[in-house]
């Protein structure tokens, strides 16, 4: 027994209040379920004295139907009060189901209002119980259906529980089919006003949304436009009708609008597009139209999948005109700031060719002065000659780190790449800074490791990045101190590294590395000369070979450069150097050669 109703009302124990009442349909189908399971109980509680006078008379079949009713009733009552309104709607179903059992086996005849009893049970179960209980009243159905066949093949069956009279299986029909019409016709109520408060708040919310709603029949006819539509195109909703959005729409953008439109009624696709559109201005009716960029979204209604009549569509209309004045104003700045930026290179790169020529010959003629060419001067005169002499170098210095800037930015530098052993980059580049380090007394140590496969690159440019990153580390190192220059292979890269024992660089300063004329000593009291681009020009012709730099440093403790330029040359794949193929095999693996045990270490 206990099985059987843990099957019929549920396993789970429900709390009362467990249920979800947030709802108003869950909140009236449990009024439903308590003015159901009372006027059960009463209905059951006026029919049975009559089922006790039954009773005596011999005929126990009322007297049965009345407790079956009572019993349910006042289960579904104490159900719905403890809040397990799901066991509540199984006890009436169920109830419902065992009179309509009795009925239908104590009438011999298969249609009785037996059957018809049991048929209004799963309807019961579909207005007020859960999925699973519809199931099993359909089931239990079943069950009553074959109960009455076999009780009409005069089956042995109790002759005081035979159907005597018409009288009460039509009552308790009555009864059944009261309880089925009272929950259809109250939740068919709610519903209703469900639906209409729907409709109402959507209402609200597109008469009260930004954007303007605009809805389209198949025919393209104006059916409704919202509150927001005024606002946003400055006219009555009622002048929209026939073609007066058409209208309003700019006559260059109407092609994309029609065809958009299209796409959407005709072949139920959503699509967006930017308009131009009118706005009317109620104050000046007289005053030149004004235009204004509108986002409009078209969506179809699809009310059938496959249909192929023409589909309703919904218009969503959004002014963007801030935003597209925003994104041309972009547009504007971005041209005016390239255009800037090629001025200024075509003027760097003009004034580069014009001072280099009339500097060339200072330098020239200076040169001639103080190696006696023209004759012996004074100690004095003398001076002033080196003097001109490294002033006009200098001079020259910055014209050519200026065009090779303007070229960098502008994407005008072209490498001329070729195969070359990377040892020969150290000797040229450390006789260029060599007076330089000779006059701040600064030692350069160079170690090299030994078996240095050769790179690709262009051997100018990497020896002016090694020059730059010389004359860097000796500007800024302390007298008397020691510039680490070192050469090595890293994987598929070349490492280059200069190390000094300078100033240092703040974290800050080491993010800002690779801006022109930025120095990380830039006031008005600097101590060392320089114009900021030897770092910015490094890591462009880095960059163009498709390498890395990083700086390591801090303040007061000296600064590292590394360098890693690819071996096989900027377009370097890591197919071509992650595997290579043998031309023969060792009997042993070769060993690297270490950087400490078997590269070369010199001083300059």
């Amino acid at each position: 027994m206990r099985s059987f109703l843990s099957q019929m009302f549920g396993r789970d124990g429900a709390q009362p209040g467990a249920e979800d009442s947030s709802d108003r349909p869950e909140q009236l189908r449990r009024k439903v379920l308590g003015t159901n399971a009372r006027f059960l109980t009463a209905a059951s509680l006026i029919g049975l004295p009559a089922g006790l006078h039954g009773m005596l008379q011999g005929n126990q079949l009322a007297f049965a139907v009345c407790i079956i009713g009572l019993t349910a009733g006042i289960l579904s009552l104490q159900l719905h009060h403890h809040g397990q309104h799901s066991r509540s709607a199984t006890a009436q179903v169920f109830g419902m189901l065992l009179a309509g059992l009795l009925l239908a086996v104590g009438d011999p005849q298969i249609p009785d209002f037996g059957l018809a009893v049991a048929l209004l049970a799963p309807v019961h179960a579909a207005l007020l119980a859960r999925s699973r209980v519809k199931k099993q009243s359909w089931l239990a159905l079943a069950g009553v259906i074959a109960a009455a066949c076999l009780a009409s093949l005069q089956m042995p069956w109790p002759a005081s529980l035979g159907v005597q009279s018409a009288v009460l299986p039509g009552l308790v029909f009555l009864v059944s089919a009261l309880l089925v019409a009272h929950s259809a016709n109250r939740l068919n109520s709610v519903f209703e006003v469900y639906e209409k408060a729907q409709i109402n708040a959507f209402r609200h919310l597109i008469e009260h949304v930004q954007d303007a709603v605009l809805r389209f029949g198949p025919d393209g006819t104006l059916l409704f436009a919202s509150r927001s539509s005024e606002k946003l195109l400055g006219c009555h909703r009622y002048e929209l009708t026939g073609g007066g959005l058409v209208e309003r729409i700019h006559v260059l953008d109407r092609p994309a609008y029609m065809t958009a439109f299209a796409q959407a009624n005709r072949d139920g696709k959503t699509r967006r597009l930017e308009i131009r559109v009118r706005k009317d201005d109620r104050q000046a009716p007289a005053a030149t139209p004004h235009f204004m960029w509108v986002e409009a979204s078209l969506s179809p209604v699809l009310d059938a999948a496959g249909t192929l009549a023409p589909h309703e569509v919904v218009a969503l209309l959004r002014d963007v005109t801030a935003r597209h004045d925003s994104e041309t104003e972009m547009r504007d700045a971005r041209s005016a700031a390239e255009a800037a930026s090629d001025a200024k290179s075509r003027f760097l790169a003009t004034i580069g060719h014009e001072l280099r020529t009339p500097l060339n010959a200072i330098v020239g003629f200076s040169e001639m002065l103080t190696t006696g060419i023209v004759g012996e001067l004074t100690p004095q005169q003398l001076e002033y000659s080196k003097l001109i002499h490294s002033s006009g170098r200098h001079l020259i210095e910055v014209v050519q780190m200026l065009l090779d800037m303007s070229r960098l930015e502008a994407g005008k530098f072209d490498l001329q790449t070729e195969s070359f052993a990377p040892e020969g980059l150290v000797d040229p580049s450390i006789s260029m800074v060599d007076g330089l380090a000779r006059e701040k007394r600064v030692r350069v140590v160079v170690e090299t490791a030994t078996a240095l496969p050769p790179i690709v690159a262009d051997e100018r440019a990497l020896r002016q990045v090694l020059i730059n990153l010389l004359s860097n580390a000796i500007k800024f190192s302390q007298e008397d101190s020691t510039v680490h220059l070192g050469l090595k292979r890293q994987g598929r890269f070349l490492n280059l590294s200069i190390a000094d024992q300078g100033i240092g660089m703040s974290q800050d300063a080491i993010g800002r590395i690779g801006e022109p004329f930025f120095q990380a000593n830039d006031g008005l009291n600097r101590r060392y000369e320089g114009t900021g681009l030897g770092l910015s020009i490094v890591k462009g012709l880095v960059d163009l070979h498709d390498g890395q730099l990083h700086v390591t440093s801090s303040p007061g403790e000296g600064t590292t450069v590394t360098v890693l330029l690819p071996i096989n040359g900027p377009e370097t794949k890591v197919v071509e150097t992650a595997s290579i193929t043998p031309l023969h095999r060792d009997p042993a693996p070769q060993q690297m050669p270490t950087w400490q045990d078997d590269g070369k270490r010199r001083a300059l």
